[in-house]
Order: C-alpha cells, then structure tokens, then sequence
C-alpha cells in the first residue's frame, strides 16, 4: 500500500479520535451539568420546534459531612448467640434496619457493620433525617418475626347508627336520581345533564357515553334493560346497578364479539402462577395433566376438577368458568379455547398458572348496545367497614424459632429453607399445621410476608421446610432474616452525631472553591512550563474531571469532603502522568529525534513509569477500602476513579490530540514544543 494512503488513513482515524474525545466531553458536561442543558434545549425547541427532550436531572449522592444529618452508632449484644453465628446474625439486624430506614423515606441511608477487638457494631448514616427520636425509635426495636394463618372470622356487621346512616345516604342518592331522571325525560339534553351531574367519572365528559355494552360486561342490569328499550329511549325508572342509580340512553344495536363457554381443569406445580397446591413439579404436573385428559368426557369431567383442580374458584361447579369473550383469559388460554370446537376437551393447554384440561360447552355470538347512563353513586357496607385482614396471628413467632438454614431438596435438588422449633414453638406448629392442612401459612417479617407456603400435612416435630423458586442467593437473604428473627441481637445506642445542613453547604463551597484553584493553578503551570504540550494537557484534565463527575453521579458514588479530597488529590496523579510524557518528549527532542518520534517515544517510555505509579496507589486504594471506615472508603473509591481516569485521559486524550498537530509544524520542533530548539541534522535517521 502507498505510503501516503497509509498517512491518509491513519490521519482519518486520528481526526475520528479527536471526535470521540469531544463528543465523550459534551455528553458527559451534559449529564453532570443537566440544568444548563436543558435551558439550552428549551430555547432549541423554541426555536425550531424539533422536540428535542430533556437530560434526566440527577443530583449527585451527597454523604452525610456535606448534606447533613445523623450519624447513629449501635453495639450489639452478641454474648447469647454462638461464636460462628454472630456475624450473621449481625449482618441480618443490619438488613432490617436497611429496610426500616428505608421505610422512613430517607434517601441513600448508609448502614454498615463492623467489628471492634471483640465488640460487633453498627453504624448508620441518616442523610437529611430531621426527626432523629423516630429513627432511633424504630432502629432500636428488635426484628419481628410472625406466623400467620388466614382470617376465617365473619366481618363484624353495622352498628345500628351506621345502617340508619347508610339508609341516609341512599334515600338521598335515589331522590337526586329521580329528580335527573325527570329533568331529561322532561326533555333536557342528556349528554348535558350527564356533564352536569353525573357521579360516573370516565363517562361524564363524553356526554355519559359507555360503549358498546355485551353480555360479559359489569354493567348486567343495563345490558338486560338494553335489550328491551328502543334505539334513543331514555329508561323510565332508574335502574339499580351495582355501584348506585343509573339513568340510561339505548343507541345502536349491533353484533357483538364472539364470546365462548368452557371448563377447566388446572393442575399447577411448584413455581407456577399463584399455585398453592405444592405436591408436583413441574414434569409430575405434566404427567398428571396427561392421565386426567385420557379420563376426562362429558360425564366424568365434573368429578375430575372437583378431585384435581387446582382453580379453587370453580372446581366445586365442575370448573365451569362462564361465557367470555377474547381478550379476558390469557393469550394461551384463549388461543387454544377459541380454536377448538364446541363440545371438545383439549389438553394439557400450558400457561403460567400451570396445565389446563379444557372442556368447550358453548359459544355464541350476542348482541351488543350503545349505552350512555347518568349516574348517581350509592354507598354500601364496605364503605363503612374497614377492609378485613386476610391473615391473623398465631402465637407464633421469631422467638420459638431456633433455627433456619438453608438446605436442598434430596430428590430434584430444588433449594429450601428449613425451619426449627424449640419446644414450646414445637407445640404451637403442631397446632397450627394441624388445622391449616392444605391452606397457606405466611410467614411476616417486620409486618411484611416473606413467604406464604402451603401446609400439606400437620407437623408434630417442630421442623418445617419453605418451598418455593428459590435461587441459593434469595435462600440465603430469607435463613439471614429468618435468623435475624430467630436470634433477636439487642443493640444498645453508643452513639450520636448530628451535623447542620449549613456546616454542609459551607464544606461543599470551600472544596468548591479549592478544586477550581487548585485545577486552574495546575492549568497555568503546565501551559507555562510545557507550551503547546501544557495547552494539550489542560484539555485532557477538562476531559477527565468532566467524566469523573459524570460517573460519580451515574453510579451513584457518595460524595464526602474525604472523598472529594481523593478526587482533587487524583488531579495530581492526572498531571503527572503527563509530566512524565512530557519530560521524556523533551529528551528526544534534545537528541536529535523528529517531532513525530519524540512524541510517540515519550508516551512508550513512559508507559512503565505510568503504569507503575497508577498501579501502586490503586493497591493502596483497595487496602483503603477493605480496612478502613465509611470516610475512608469514600476517599479510597473517588481516588481510585480519578486514578482510572487518569490514565485515559493522559495516555489517550493527550496522545490523539499531540498527534493530531504534530503535523502542523515542520519535521523537528520549535519553542512550542517544550522550549526545543530545531534539530535538522537527523532528517533521514527520523
């Protein structure tokens, strides 16, 4: 290949080069900066109307010397509990209080454990807390571990002044009813009257328009009024339907959608969609599905989905799920019911609740009505009643367990969670299992479920297993909470520490203010020293602490004062990586070296110098972070990215742009370039 094409191709990919670097610049100033972006982005679109949309605006994670806060220190009490189990059960408090903190609303709570000579303790940064006795309130309660079993106790039913209320109520709904329902059969405009005083929400603003009502919908008493009335009658009396007094307008009638009736079997297996009847896998599930379908006629279904379906719902009325129309089953459901014919049983069907034995009885196509109604809302019991809790307590809880672990079933190997009991926890199990048998059991955590597994036979032992889809990982984090529960690990608060929001801010300000000095002064040194060179340089330290800033903020690093420390302190390992370039260019130039040799030898002999000196503190950062406390770490991780970035800036950005003008100036350098003075005797060697 000629030589000139060679250059022509290689200066191509440095001019892509010099791109790149500025396309990464003014992506990474966007997203650190995005508050001036999107003005300028306004005043685009303003412009030109392109639409163009908004940088997310995201603040960067401030630690707790810069935003303030609480500081809280906890020593737990691990005397009671043995030695191998203490870190864990530790580590479990330490999760609790995460999710407690969370649930206070605090943002990026930092909480961390760690061991004192023999003493384990708790630190927690509450970043922006005002109310610090709350926090330490629930911060200071012991994990609570609950079992609970499902509420079969009849809701309580209406005092007599709330029924006389009620009644109240919907006289009152029905007089204002009838007082609509004669104002537009007195000849006012419905879809007005509709706008005006209808209590139906979605349908008032399009004049009390429904729709096309079918015979699956939940609107039963208008559609059977429907089907009756004539094109444009208004009702004559209110109708009642379920949510209050209707008013309804008939329109066009037209054929409606196909709608299909069937029965169905489902056997369901551990895993699938909110199957609680745990006894198949997945294969057995199949297996079995297959021996029901090759039994299953029209005589014999009925008995087969009381005997073996898994729909609670329906298999006590021979799994007859009603008529529906597409779109109300899930696409495999109905895809393989609505192809079949009437009378035909089809099988094993799939989908996520597990396997179907479908029994097609019917399909017709109903009429369908466009109906518009004003509606005056009623109210009910539920209204007054508060909801009912589907679960209620046993006795049993965190302090009867004395063990979880996580274990493997012996046959498929699937992972498990195993429960023991001491004796009076025993006694309650057995219970508790015993009147549950086939019925879930949940198991609260801090007043949230974390398991609901189903009882298939009473336990008198005092051992019980936890099935589920489990991964060795969520195994693991529900034994550690289970045992947090189960091995309560007292904390005592050692103490407190509260920094003001303005010691903060002005913390924030004088760092401010020292990069920026401290950036500029380097900034003025290399260009006076270095020239041209020092000139490149700066736009490479440009370079990397706008991308060190952009993935500060992206991956969500905390800022501290001592963490800000270590990325004003990597501007210096950034510099003197060019340092070293820069010198080691100058001793090739003074040799007698071309400008294009001098530069790509600096940056070659350089490298080991570079690379060793990077190396060295990136081995002390990780020390850092694996010995040192919360204001270290921050130090250690913001350092480490610098360092980094470093290197890329340096040894690439500065690289692509000496590159670039080196072949602005004549073969040996000038006083641009380091203060050099002109070599010309070694034109042919270079």
């Amino acid at each position: 290949m000629p030589r000139v094409e060679v250059a022509s191709k290689l200066r191509a990919k440095i001019r892509w080069g010099i791109a790149g670097v500025f396309g990464l610049l003014i992506i990474a100033g966007m997203f650190v900066a995005p508050g001036y972006t999107n003005r300028a982005i306004d005043l685009i679109n303003q412009s030109v109307a392109l639409g163009l949309p908004h940088i997310p605006e995201k603040n960067f994670r401030l630690g707790l010397d810069l935003q303030g806060g609480t500081q809280l220190s906890y020593a737990a009490d691990v005397s009671d509990i043995p030695e191998a189990d203490r870190a864990q059960a530790v580590e479990g408090v330490r999760d609790v209080i995460d999710r407690r903190v969370n649930g206070l609303g605090v943002g990026e709570p930092n909480i961390q454990n760690t061991k004192v000579g023999d003493e384990f303790r708790l630190i927690v940064e509450l970043p922006g807390v005002s109310d610090v006795a709350e926090a330490i309130a629930m911060i200071g309660e012991t994990p609570i571990l609950e079992f609970r079993e499902g509420n079969t106790d009849p809701p309580r039913e209406l005092t007599a002044e709330e029924k006389q209320q009620l009644d109240a109520m919907n006289k009152d709904a029905e007089k204002r009813g009838k007082e609509l329902l004669k104002k537009v059969r007195g000849g006012a405009d419905f879809a007005a009257v509709a706008k005006e005083s209808s209590e139906d929400e979605q349908s008032k603003n399009n004049g009390g328009f429904l729709g096309s009502i079918g015979k699956s919908t939940p609107f039963a008493a208008l559609y059977e009024w429907a089907k009756t009335a004539k094109e444009e009658q208004i009702s004559s009396t209110l109708i009642r339907t379920a949510d209050g007094y209707s008013i309804a307008k008939r329109g066009v009638e037209k054929a409606g959608a196909s709608e299909v009736r069937a029965s169905h079997i489902l056997i369901c297996y551990l895993g699938s969609t909110s199957c609680t009847d745990t006894k198949y896998t997945k294969e057995e599930a199949f297996a079995k599905a297959q021996e029901i379908y090759t039994q299953a006629n029209a005589d014999t279904f009925a008995a087969l989905a009381k005997e073996y379906s898994a729909d609670a719902s329906n298999r006590d009325n021979s799994g007859d799920l009603g008529f529906f129309p597409k779109g109300a089953m899930v696409p495999t459901f109905e895809s393989a019911i609505f192809g079949a014919k009437v009378g035909e049983i089809i099988g094993p069907v799939e989908t996520q609740f597990g396997y179907h034995i479908i029994w097609k009885t019917a399909e017709e196509t109903p009429q369908e009505y466009d109906i518009s109604r004003i509606l005056v809302r009623t109210k009910s019991e539920a209204d007054f009643l508060p909801p009912v809790d589907p679960w209620k307590n046993t006795g049993l809880s965190g302090k009867q367990l004395a063990r979880s672990e996580v274990v493997q079933d012996p046959t498929t190997g699937a992972v498990q969670v195993s429960l023991t009991f001491n004796e009076e926890g025993r006694k309650l199990f057995e219970e508790i299992t015993t009147r549950n048998v086939g019925k879930p059991v949940a198991i609260f955590l801090d007043g949230q479920p974390i398991s609901i597994p189903t009882v298939q036979q009473a336990i008198a032992e005092g051992k019980a297993v936890i099935t589920g889809n489990f991964t060795i990982a969520e195994a693991r984090l529900l034994t550690q909470r289970l045992n947090a529960g189960a091995l309560p690990v007292p904390v005592e608060l050692i103490g407190q520490q509260s920094l003001g929001a303005t010691l903060g801010a002005d913390s924030i300000t004088k760092s401010l203010h020292a990069g920026i000095a401290g950036f500029l002064l380097v900034i003025l040194f290399m260009v006076l020293y270095y020239r041209l060179p020092g000139l490149i340089s700066a736009i490479a330290l440009l370079v990397y602490i706008t991308v060190s800033l952009a993935i500060f903020k992206l991956f969500g690093i905390t800022l501290t004062l001592a963490g800000i420390a270590g990325f004003v302190l990597s501007i210096g390992a950034a510099v003197d990586a060019n340092v070293l370039i820069f010198e080691r260019m100058k001793e090739e130039l003074r040799s007698g070296k071309s400008l294009r040799a001098a530069v790509e030898e600096g940056f070659l002999r350089a490298w080991s110098s570079i690379r060793d000196s990077h190396l060295s503190t990136l081995i002390s950062c990780s020390l850092l972070l694996w010995f040192g406390i919360s204001f270290v770490k921050g130090f250690a991780i913001t350092l480490a990215i610098g360092v980094l970035m470093s290197l890329f800036s340096a040894v690439t950005v500065s690289r692509v742009f000496l590159r670039f003008v080196v072949p602005w100036f004549p073969e040996f350098a000038n006083r641009l370039f380091l203060g050099a003075k002109a070599h010309p005797a070694d034109n042919k060697n270079s």
